[in-house]
C-alpha cells in the first residue's frame, strides 16, 4: 500500500536538523520511498493533508521498565536504594503475569500517543508481556536481566541466567523485526563478577545487544569503588561487558576515565532527567559526554520513578536543567536532543535503517499539530520542539508503515478494557477496591 502525506513541514537531515516547507513525504509498505517540496504528482493508495502539522522520525524511548506503570507513583519522596528494596521489589513480587500484560500496554498506550515508535524495556520475565508489543504494532528492544537481591551466585540467579539466555533465543527479530530481545544485567550491585564475566560472554557469543544500570547514584557508584577498587564503568569494561553494543542507564557518576571507556567501546549513555531528579540523584555530565564524541540517547525510565512515558517532556527537561546547572545557554543545542531522541536511539538499538526520514528508511513518523497557540509562531524548528512541544501536540503516529495513533485515538489498544483491566490489576496487587479508592 502505498501512503502519502502532503503539504507538511516535514524536518530531516539528523545531525543537521532542516525544514522542508510544504513538503511531502511518500511511503510504499514500510519504507520511505521519497520525501520532497511542492505538489505529490504520483499515484497513491491513500492520501492525507497534513496542512499545518510538522512531520519529523519518531521519538525513542531508550529505558523503560513497562510493566512497573501500575506502581506509577508509589514510594514518592524516597530515595533509590530504599525506594527499591524497601518499596518496589516486595510491590514486584505480587506481581503476576496479566499484572506485567496490563503495565506494559498503559505505558505503551503512553508512548504511542506521545510520538514514542520504539523503546528499550528491561524486566521481569518478558516473555510473559511481549505479546503485547506485537499486538500494538511499536517497536522495542526487551531484556530479561540477570539480578538478585543479595547476589551470592545462587541456584535461583543460575535459573535466571538461562531464563534470559532462552529469551533471547525465542524472541529476538520477533514480529519482523519489530520485536528485538537484548541481554540485560540490572546493575553491578545485584550480580556477581561471575555471573556478569560469563553473561557477557554468552551474550558476545550471540552477537547479542546488552542493556544495563550504571553509576545511577553517588552511594552506588563508590561502594563498587570500595569493593572492587574501580568504577561500575570499568567493572564491567574488564569483565568484557563492554565487548558487546551496549546502553547504560543514567551514567550520573560517571568519572572522566569512564567517559572515555564510553567513546573507546562505544557505549550509549540513556540520560533519564525526570527519574534521576525525582529520586535525587543527580545530572548526567551531559556536556563533558557530548564532546567525548559519545553516542547519548533518552529515556523516560519507570512510570513509578518518573512517573509518566513522556519523552517530549525528558527532552524538555534535559535543555533546562543543564543550562540551568551550569548557568550556560550554550551547553546543549535543541539539535542535539533531538539527535539523542531519535537517530541515536535507533543506532544503539541496532535499527540502522531507522530513526531519521529518508528513502529507503523504515516509515516510522510522527505528526505534531503547528497550530497549538504554545507552538505559533515557528521561527526555529528544532527549537521549538525541545522548548515548546507537548507530547499533547503528537496527532499521527506511523510504525512500519502503519499509523497506530491518529487524532487522539489508539487504533491497536482497546482504551476502556485497558482501563477495567488496570483497576483489576491494581486490586490484585495492593489489595484495594480502586473505584471507591478514586
Amino acid at each position: 500500500m502505498k501512503t502519502v502525506f502532503t503539504n507538511a513541514v516535514i524536518l530531516i537531515g539528523a545531525g543537521n536538523w532542516r525544514p522542508i516547507e510544504n513538503g511531502y513525504i511518500a511511503i510504499d509498505g514500510d519504507r520511505i520511498m521519497e520525501i520532497g517540496s511542492g505538489p505529490y504528482l504520483g499515484a497513491a493508495d491513500s492520501i492525507h493533508d497534513m496542512s499545518g502539522k510538522l512531520i519529523l522520525p519518531g521519538l525513542y524511548n531508550m529505558h523503560s521498565h513497562t510493566p512497573m506503570s501500575i506502581l506509577r507513583g508509589v514510594g514518592t519522596g524516597l530515595a533509590l536504594q530504599q525506594w527499591l528494596f524497601e518499596c518496589m521489589f516486595p510491590l514486584e513480587a505480587k506481581m503476576n503475569a496479566e499484572d506485567m500484560r496490563i503495565g506494559c500496554r498503559l505505558a505503551i498506550a503512553e508512548m504511542l500517543s506521545g510520538g514514542v515508535v520504539s523503546f528499550s524495556d528491561m524486566y521481569h520475565y518478558p516473555a510473559d508481556y511481549v505479546q503485547e508489543i506485537i499486538d500494538a504494532g511499536i517497536k522495542a528492544n526487551v531484556s530479561f536481566p540477570i539480578m538478585e537481591e543479595n547476589p551470592t551466585g545462587s541456584q535461583a540467579h543460575d535459573s535466571r541466567f538461562n531464563l534470559s539466555v532462552e529469551f533471547v533465543r525465542a524472541f529476538d527479530e520477533s514480529a519482523g523485526g519489530r520485536l528485538k530481545a537484548d541481554f540485560g544485567i540490572h546493575a553491578e550491585y545485584t550480580n556477581t563478577p561471575e555471573s556478569m564475566e560469563r553473561y557477557a560472554r554468552v551474550c558476545q557469543e550471540m552477537n547479542g545487544r546488552m542493556h544495563l544500570h550504571l553509576s545511577e547514584t553517588a552511594a552506588e557508584h563508590d561502594r563498587c569503588k570500595q569493593r572492587y577498587g574501580k568504577t561500575p564503568a570499568r567493572l564491567f569494561a574488564d569483565l568484557g561487558v563492554f565487548e558487546n553494543p551496549t546502553i547504560a542507564a543514567h551514567c550520573v557518576f560517571a568519572e572522566p576515565e569512564d567517559i572515555e571507556l564510553f567513546r573507546e567501546k562505544g557505549v550509549s549513555p540513556i540520560h533519564n532527567p525526570s527519574s534521576n531528579m525525582k529520586l535525587g540523584s543527580g545530572l548526567m555530565p551531559i556536556r563533558a559526554m557530548l564532546d567525548a564524541g559519545v553516542r547519548l540517547t533518552i529515556g523516560t525510565d519507570s512510570s513509578a520513578s518518573n512517573n509518566n512515558q513522556n519523552l517530549f517532556e525528558e527532552i524538555h527537561l534535559a535543555a533546562m536543567i543543564h543550562c540551568g546547572f551550569h548557568r550556560d545557554a550554550t551547553v546543549i543545542r535543541a539539535e542535539e536532543l533531538l539527535d539523542m531522541a531519535t537517530i541515536n536511539g535507533a543506532i544503539a538499538q541496532g535499527r540502522p535503517d531507522c530513526g531519521a526520514l529518508k528513502a529507503g528508511y523504515k516509515a516510522d513518523l510522527i505528526a505534531v499539530d503547528l497550530r497549538r497557540p504554545h507552538l505559533i509562531p515557528n521561527h526555529d524548528t528544532a527549537a521549538l520542539l525541545v522548548y515548546s512541544a507537548q507530547a499533547s501536540d503528537v496527532v499521527l503516529t506511523m510504525v512500519d508503515g502503519r499509523i497506530v495513533y491518529e487524532d487522539g485515538r489508539l487504533l491497536t489498544i482497546d482504551c476502556e478494557k485497558m482501563a477495567a483491566d488496570a483497576d483489576a490489576s491494581l486490586r490484585r496487587v495492593f489489595s484495594v477496591d480502586v473505584a471507591s479508592a478514586g
